[in-house]
């Protein structure tokens, strides 16, 4: 007994010094077996052989007991196949959801049951599953498998995107009859979405209706397959930026999802002529298409899409193709139920495409057509379109070199119904052109945008008769720097009716410019953005806010620099309606806050003071008073206000959106 107690005592003394064991055994262990121990205080090193040897003796006492003792049993064990047809009779979307947590390998084949599988499984489970006494009550109405909502619709964005998570959102979602909206934005860098968490979502829902492959580069033609196979119902499809993706997998959508309605394909390489005529050979629903910058599209492609599709093709976008006049006569010819056309950066199409396209007089439906950085668009082609699309309603060019004064002219002889035309970079177009268009444009006329057009600038003599345009209610003359106040003055005699202006980015218009058109509107502003208007001053603020602050609901002074707080005693004054104002950068103080909190019959919804240097830290309990109303508050680069007071104003105006 003693000899056994000295022995245990120098062992543990031993791992102590070696580091094996942070305590030694105290004296007193020992005196427990042993008064003898007590008293010898000498300890006996244990010898190396020995500790190896009761080390050995362990590791085969402890591998007997491994050998005797049984395995436990495990679903792990059993091949891909059983496990598929265990996991496809789990009765719940619960219960699925849970299996799926237990393993990758459980998510992937969970992920590989097509929904009708599960139908299958479950109607073959003919004895009812006993309840669970363990659970918690649930109420009928409270179980998961009712949907929460029709619509099942999800969205994965930049490292969020992987197919792991792809089939998670797949295998939960089947509870609900799958997924019927999925758009998936970017990908992870090193584990992205693939084919393999395309094909989970397409086996688990049929019922999928709208898909958006957005930057996903490693999603090929075989994921596509997948979706042409399980998702018979897809009727918006829109891949962008998807470069393995082919004619082959555009092909196979055609031949599965005939309900096809929306089509969009950007800069995918790999889609040529064949898949676009595939799509209109099956897809006779089709009524919407945008083909942006794909190099291998050109006219075989675009003209078999739209012949086939001539009863149903609505909306027409072509961008970046290498396509000809060919086309565009093919849509001019077929194009009866087309009602908006865009055409952009088409440099191989010349004048005669676009004469061709508007006399084939196919386009009768025509309401909405928009041409950019087409070197085609010249004053013939835009006169032959006036001229056989009569019921061409909303006009925009953006940077047509070719089209003057006399291409207005000539067009506005023609368009009898029409209402909206903005023109942006149309360098050759005037004031002279504008006017006379003013002049003969029909009754329905409401909208005109100009925006960095050069050649709008003052002109050295007013028309002896100057037009009276009573039907515009909407005016943009945007960073124009030749538009002065001279003629922002005649704009304003001849618009008496004008309810919305934005004359943002003129800098050289001033309070005599602004004036007249303020005396002469007489149906009252509801919208006015001056944005950049430097030179404007509290006197033309005020005067706007006195003639129509009953009516006025936005107005926009960023950048005004000269506008200081007498322009917010005004508005406080007499503007009833006002919901959204921007003082961003402008010349107000705390005092100018304080005359708006005061107003209690102004109800803003959002006030920017962006940049304001003289709003201070004084200003954040008058902000705090502004009312249940305001939904957005901008105090960006006030660095005068201090984090802790931003903080203290978040709580106290915990429904509004502020931004600092």
């Amino acid at each position: 007994m003693c000899s056994t107690t000295v022995l245990i005592a120098n062992l543990v003394a031993v791992l102590g010094s070696d580091g094996g064991c942070l305590v030694s055994a105290p004296a007193e262990l020992s005196g427990l077996f042993c008064r003898a121990a007590v008293q010898q205080r000498k300890r006996t090193l244990v010898a190396a052989s020995a500790v190896a040897a009761a080390a050995a003796e362990f590791v085969r006492v402890a591998k007997k007991q491994r050998q005797h003792q049984p395995l436990l049993p495990s679903l792990d064990a059993l091949p891909d196949e059983c496990l598929f047809e265990i996991l496809r009779r789990v009765p719940g979307g619960r219960d699925r959801g849970a299996s799926a947590c237990v393993s990758r390998r459980w998510l992937a084949l969970l992920g590989s049951i097509r929904a009708s599988e599960l139908g299958q499984a479950a109607a073959a489970a003919v004895t009812p599953a006993l309840p669970d006494l363990n659970e918690e009550f649930v109420m009928e109405e409270d179980k998961d498998e009712t949907p929460a909502d029709p619509c099942v619709k999800r969205v994965l964005e930049g490292k969020e995107a992987t197919d792991v998570r792809l089939a998670a959102m797949a295998v939960v979602a089947g509870s609900r009859g799958g997924l019927e909206k999925l758009a998936v934005r970017g990908s992870h860098p090193t584990r992205g979405v693939t084919d393999q968490g395309l094909s989970a979502v397409a086996r688990g829902s049929p019922n999928l209706s709208s898909l958006a492959l957005w930057d996903v580069p490693l999603i090929t033609d075989a994921g596509l397959a997948e979706v042409a196979v399980g998702c018979p119902s897809l009727e918006r499809l829109d891949i962008s930026r998807c470069p393995l993706i082919t004619d082959k997998g555009l092909v196979a959508v055609a031949q599965g999802c005939s309900n096809l309605v929306s089509l969009t394909i950007e800069g995918c390489s790999g889609v040529g002529n064949e898949g676009l005529r595939a799509i209109g050979r099956c897809c006779a629903k089709l009524q919407a298409v945008s083909i942006k910058n794909c190099a291998h599209v050109g006219d075989q492609g675009i003209s078999s899409l739209v012949c086939s599709a001539t009863a149903s093709l609505a909306k027409i976008r072509l961008q970046g193709l290498n396509i000809t006049d060919a086309s565009l006569a093919v849509i001019g010819y077929y194009g009866k139920a087309v009602t908006d056309l865009t055409l952009t950066r088409l440099a191989t199409v010349g004048e005669r495409g676009f004469w061709v396209m508007a006399n084939a007089a196919g386009l009768q439906n025509l309401k909405c057509m928009s041409v950019t950085s087409c070197p085609g668009v010249t004053d013939l082609a835009l006169s032959s379109i006036a001229k056989f699309c009569p019921s061409l309603k909303q006009l925009c060019l953006r940077k047509c070199g070719h089209v003057s004064d006399a291409g207005l002219a000539a067009f506005t002889e023609s368009a009898k119904v029409f209402e909206n035309l903005q023109l942006e970079e149309c360098n050759r177009v005037t004031l002279v052109g504008i006017l006379s268009f003013l002049r003969s444009c029909s009754q329905r006329f409401r909208a005109l945008s100009l925006v960095k057009c050069t050649g709008i600038k003052d002109i050295c003599s007013a028309p002896a008769k100057l037009p009276l345009c009573k039907s515009l209610r909407f005016l943009t003359i945007k960073d124009c720097p030749g538009f002065t106040d001279a003629s922002l003055a005649v704009v304003g005699m001849i618009c008496p009716q004008l309810e919305q202006v934005d004359l943002s980015g003129l800098g050289e218009v001033t309070d005599s410019g602004l004036l007249p058109l303020i005396q002469s509107s007489e149906a009252g502003l509801i919208k006015v953005d001056l944005s950049g208007c430097k030179n404007i001053t509290d006197v033309a603020i005020s005067s706007l806010v006195k003639a129509h602050g009953k009516s006025l609901k936005k107005v926009s002074l960023e950048g005004c620099s000269k506008i200081t707080d007498a322009s917010l005693f005004t508005i406080a004054e007499s503007c009833i309606e006002l919901a959204e104002l921007d003082l961003s950068n402008c010349m107000v103080s705390d005092y100018g806050v304080a005359i708006l909190s005061s107003a209690s019959h102004l109800k803003l919804r959002v006030l920017s003071l962006s940049g304001c240097s003289k709003v201070t830290q004084k200003s954040v309990p008058f902000l705090g008073n502004l009312g249940q109303s305001l939904e957005g508050l901008n105090l960006q680069f006030c660095s005068m206000i201090g984090n802790h007071n931003i903080a203290s104003l978040e709580k106290k105006l915990w429904w509004c959106d502020i931004l600092a």
